[in-house]
């Protein structure tokens, strides 16, 4: 079983913008979900959400600053949990590529260990990746 996500992104703006839609805890918010990140290595956070209906996870992943390259890497724990008491453990990289014309992003999200688990997750940043390109290209009108 594949136990990683990988996904890429292509953005017409600059890595210092796309930069600013990973580490600043207001513009994550736009996208992704409730926080209190800090671009500081070792700083431990939060993303919260409010559980769909029917889901299993709890509403809390529980996150640490594993490696910050300014407007080229960020990666962090992403350790979350069901309601059933199921514990999984993850790890979030992003990449950030500098094109002629823009900014290649890429995603991996690694380490799982349940296949319900992949498929959720990579649903999920389908979703929340449909967000950022929305918040990202409003700014550049």
């Amino acid at each position: 079983m594949e136990n990683e996500i990988k996904k890429t992104w292509f953005f017409e703006q600059s890595p210092n913008e796309v930069w600013e839609y990973l580490t600043k805890p207001e513009l994550i918010e736009q996208w992704l979900m409730k926080n209190n990140f800090q671009p500081i290595l070792g700083q431990k956070f939060q993303f919260t959400f409010a559980a769909k209906e029917g889901s299993k996870y709890v509403g809390v992943v529980n996150c640490e600053v594993l490696e910050i390259k300014p407007f080229s890497k960020l990666s962090y724990t992403w350790d979350g949990s069901t309601s059933d008491g199921r514990i999984f453990n993850s790890e979030v990289t992003w990449t950030l590529v500098s094109k002629d014309n823009g900014t290649e992003l890429q995603l991996s999200h690694d380490g799982f260990t349940v296949l319900e688990d992949i498929l959720n997750h990579s649903g999920g940043w389908d979703s929340c990746w449909k967000r950022f390109e929305e918040h990202i290209n409003a700014t550049k009108k």
